[in-house]
């Protein structure tokens, strides 16, 4: 069946197709969009994520018109976080990989794509929960650079955006898996697919395709191909659909891969949870984001990575593989008693969640199947190396070190005062770095890097910002830049 009655097809119903199609929609373009999930399934890995939508903005003051309103307001700080301070978190932890003309983009467009869609309908706010410590004084300070996300968290951004998307009469088309693209005289002028509900092969044309449907990572064949041995062993945290068949498909027409394949963003993730893989309930609380407080041991009893090396917003998406590496592909989040009220509540104190709660540090290794002597060289050459004498404050890098080795850089607190709390963590990939590439509007490149006729793509599957490593965040605000520039062009 062939319908050509589209001026333009976008794949994939998360965040960055969103974004695309509200772009094209609004110059008048006659936009479909195709949505392998059928409508109680869809929303790609955006509707798992918390929301956070990293920004370039200059204080609370430039903020206060696009988040709701809250009481919490006039007791709150919030740090500026320029477009130099984005670009050089982006170089930093991607250790300068980052394609420089991509980052440049998006940290200076990144605040003006937030308000194009807050004035469409997408409602955000400060995410108190997760980016922000409550001090002493009853005030908040918020931290690491990101600040705003969107109200109801990755369900409510995939909502928001599907209201948008009525109200522009863009066609949303739910169940349909694309498979390939149409391709003549050297253009693409639309997507072979099929509909999973009818079982129909379908055939639809456009004057230009975006690609938007993710990149690989639900897929244990392709992470063993690209990210190495041991890869299919970790859980998907979001959508099962993203199989890498649209880079695949791209490849097939003569797209050039872009960006770093051998690497992804992988998370802790609850290894005890009886649901823990594209769970559309607890979604991103399947995390254990409170490392930097506490210390992470392997089933050996000994920690293997630095907890504090920097506020969590720059670890946490690359420690997920450090996991991965250990035997068994688990580990332990060690907290004691003193540590247990500070860990995020949305994370922490769910029921059915993984957790070893024990009166003594023997007991608690009894229940992890650690060694007791391990565990307790460990924790004890931990809490002697402590410098006591800094004053611990997770709100700043405090300094804090507990010099071992490896060593805590920062938020050393000891492990001695019952009862302790362990938590089973394991890697949860949520995305693979490496897809296409293309040009700053989106624009598929081709081998010799000449842009392929109708081609254009967006969000994960467009390769070049990441690699190993990246701000958290960050990854929404490029689908919503980067989708934007794509359905403008289209």
């Amino acid at each position: 069946m062939t319908d050509s009655s589209y001026d333009v097809i976008v794949v994939g119903g998360g965040n960055a197709g969103f974004a695309a199609a509200h772009a094209a929609a609004e110059r008048g373009r006659r936009v479909v969009l195709l949505e392998r999930g059928q409508r109680d399934m869809s929303g790609g890995n955006s509707f798992y994520t918390a929301g956070a939508t990293r920004i370039n903005h200059g204080g609370f003051d430039d903020l206060k018109d696009i988040v709701d309103s809250d009481e919490r307001h006039d007791r709150t700080e919030v740090p500026p976080y320029s477009s130099e301070e984005y670009l050089a978190d982006l170089i930093k932890v991607t250790d300068g990989k980052t394609d420089r003309a991509m980052a440049e983009v998006l940290v200076h467009e990144s605040q003006d794509a937030v308000r194009w869609l807050h004035g469409l309908g997408l409602k955000y706010r400060l995410m108190y929960e997760r980016q922000a410590y409550d001090r002493p004084d009853g005030t908040y300070l918020f931290w690491g650079g990101l600040h705003i996300g969107n109200v109801g968290g990755g369900e409510g951004l995939i909502a928001d955006h599907t209201a948008v998307a009525e109200k522009l009469g863009t066609e949303v088309r739910y169940g349909v898996r694309a498979t390939s693209l149409v391709v003549e005289e050297g253009r693409v002028v639309g997507v072979r697919a099929t509909d999973e509900t009818t079982e129909d092969e379908l055939e639809l044309r456009a004057e230009s395709v975006i690609l938007a449907a993710g990149g690989f990572e639900a897929s244990p064949e392709l992470r063993e191909k690209h990210l190495g041995s041991g890869w299919s062993n970790a859980k998907v945290r979001g959508t099962p659909y993203n199989l890498g068949d649209m880079i695949s498909a791209a490849l097939a027409v003569g797209a050039a891969e872009g960006g770093d394949w051998s690497t992804c963003h992988s998370v802790q993730w609850d290894a005890g949870a009886e649901n823990n893989e594209s769970n559309r309930e607890l979604t991103n609380r399947l995390t254990r984001q409170s490392y930097p407080l506490g210390m992470i041991v392997n089933r050996e009893g000994e920690r293997f990575l630095d907890e504090g090396a920097d506020f969590r917003n720059y670890t946490y998406a690359k420690y997920g593989r450090e996991i991965l590496k250990q035997p068994g592909s688990i580990a332990w989040q060690i907290f004691d008693a003193s540590l247990r009220p500070m860990l995020r509540t949305e994370e922490y104190d769910m029921p059915g969640i993984g957790v070893h709660q024990a009166d003594t540090l023997d007991e608690l290794a009894d229940a992890m199947g650690v060694e007791r002597a391990a565990l307790g060289r460990t924790v004890d050459a931990f809490n002697a190396s402590i410098d006591r004498g800094v004053t611990f404050d997770p709100t700043v890098k405090d300094d804090r070190r507990a010099d071992v080795v490896p060593p805590k850089s920062n938020w050393a607190a000891p492990i001695e005062t019952g009862p302790f709390y362990a938590y089973p963590v394991t890697c949860g990939i949520t995305f693979t770095f490496g897809g296409v590439k293309g040009d700053l509007n989106g624009r598929v490149l081709d081998q010799h890097g000449e842009p392929i006729p109708g081609l254009f793509a967006c969000g994960e599957m467009l390769g070049g910002l990441f690699s190993g490593n990246y701000p958290g965040g960050s990854g929404l605000a490029a689908g919503m830049v980067f989708g934007r520039r794509a359905g403008a062009a289209a």
